[in-house]
């Protein structure tokens, strides 16, 4: 159980100007433009590493636009109509886009991904970009652009719908690790056949299943549905569910005040609603309180403590009950989440909790700003305003410490991964948050 002696906070108002140009010139140095073979489409977007990540990432898009709401609230439209010049007829977006030739040939040397098309892969990611829409139209009140966004969108939400949940359930299936954007987290781990014991075969053991993965599913691509009857991967992501239901209330909000459709708009609250009784209903374990990503045809809970476990707090509607729970067992338990600089992504007694970045695999036990930064505004809107700004501060201090990396080591905040990290940016959008609530 957590201790109750939590270390003393800091209430005093988080001013940073020196975060704030940070992110200014990250934003700024990871802009990529230009005109694309494809098309003939002009882009211009943040790519979220130029070292290490040149390309158009789903939903980093979806961060750096909210971020760029401080700093351009013009290329903060741009970000999600770039993004989205990559929707599909049928509604698909994938969950990256290679706007540059020139990148696409490093791109499949260097990562683990199934091309649908040369300019774009064959899979997508957590669905963020509603909740981006809303927050750049909130700030900005841009009808026209709303409208040119809106309906893009809607296919896509749609899409989802169709094609990932086959059993019909209102919980998405995602068929491969990387579409919940945790790529090498551990909780894959028993699907994959990684052992954590043994830290530097991890990644390669994950690119090997990765491999698999492709073999499996090479003659079957074009049949979205077909994928998951496979039953190769078939993942019902906690996190991915949260923030798809979270993004059907966004949507729900957005048809109402650009009158796109009442009827549409009232599906998609009756959408989000079923999503959040089923992940109650099929995922929530009320002896460990927490809700369990679910495996297989057969949906089998796979039972690793990860920040994944907690993410339905960012739904508004979700029991109080349950989330005094998560609160209490979970998320301030010092032996778990309530690190130094929280939110861990794997439990700190988890086995295979990896802080310290040995196994050079994602997701596995640092710190990471786009789940503090979701779960910041989770905690907000369900009363606990003292623990969000704790949050922030200790996220701000983090990133003071570490720079504007990737993720971070929970203990000492030190700096882990890919450089100029783009989506950490949103450190922005906490400090004018608390700024705003003081």
């Amino acid at each position: 159980m957590r201790s109750n002696k939590r270390r003393a906070f800091d209430k005093s108002p988080l001013e940073d100007d020196f975060l704030i140009l940070e992110a200014q010139r990250v934003l700024s140095t990871n802009r990529q433009e230009g005109v694309s073979q494809w098309k003939g489409q002009h882009f211009s977007f943040v790519c979220p590493s130029l070292s290490t990540y040149p390309f158009q990432w789903f939903w980093d898009s979806a961060f750096h636009a909210i971020a760029l709401l401080h700093l351009n609230q013009e290329l903060a439209k741009q970000e999600l109509r770039c993004m989205l010049h990559a929707a599909q007829p049928d509604g698909f977006i994938p969950h990256i886009v290679l706007w540059q030739q020139q990148y696409q040939q490093a791109a499949g040397v260097e990562f683990k991904i199934t091309l649908a098309h040369p300019y774009f892969t064959a899979t997508t990611q957590p669905p963020v970009i509603a909740r981006a829409i809303e927050r750049v139209f909130e700030k900005t009140r841009d009808l026209v652009w709303l409208t040119e966004v809106l309906e893009p969108t809607v296919r896509f939400f749609d899409w989802l719908q169709a094609n990932r949940d086959p059993d019909g359930d209102f919980l998405l299936a995602i068929i491969q690790p990387d579409e919940s954007g945790l790529d090498v987290s551990s909780k894959f781990d028993g699907a994959l056949g990684i052992d954590y014991r043994r830290p530097n075969t991890v990644y390669d053991t994950w690119l090997s299943a990765m491999d698999r993965l492709f073999t499996i599913y090479r003659d079957y691509r074009t049949d979205a549905g077909r994928l998951l009857r496979l039953d190769a991967f078939n993942w019902e992501d906690v996190a991915f569910n949260s923030i798809y239901a979270d993004g059907l209330q966004s949507l729900a909000r957005l048809c109402r005040v650009a009158q796109y459709s009442e009827a549409k708009a009232a599906e998609f609250e009756l959408r989000s609603a079923r999503v959040t009784e089923a992940l109650i209903s099929k995922c929530w374990d009320q002896e460990s309180c927490a809700f369990w990503d679910l495996n297989g045809l057969d949906e089998r809970p796979q039972q690793t403590l990860t920040s994944s476990c907690l993410f339905p707090l960012i739904l508004k509607d979700l029991n109080t009950s349950i989330v005094r729970k998560i609160m209490d067992r979970h998320l301030l338990n010092e032996s778990e989440f309530w690190l130094p600089f929280p939110i861990p992504s794997v439990a700190a007694n988890e086995p295979s909790f990896d802080p310290g970045f040995e196994t050079r695999a994602i997701f596995r036990g640092p710190s990471w700003v786009n789940m503090n930064w979701y779960l910041y505004w989770g905690l907000r809107q369900h009363g606990y305003e003292d623990i969000a700004s704790e949050l922030a501060h200790r996220t701000v201090e983090m990133i003071k410490r570490g720079g504007m990396r990737e993720c971070f080591n929970p203990y000492s905040a030190e700096g882990y991964g890919a450089t100029d990290f783009g989506w950490t940016a949103l450190v922005i959008d906490l400090l004018a948050a608390e700024k705003a609530f003081v």
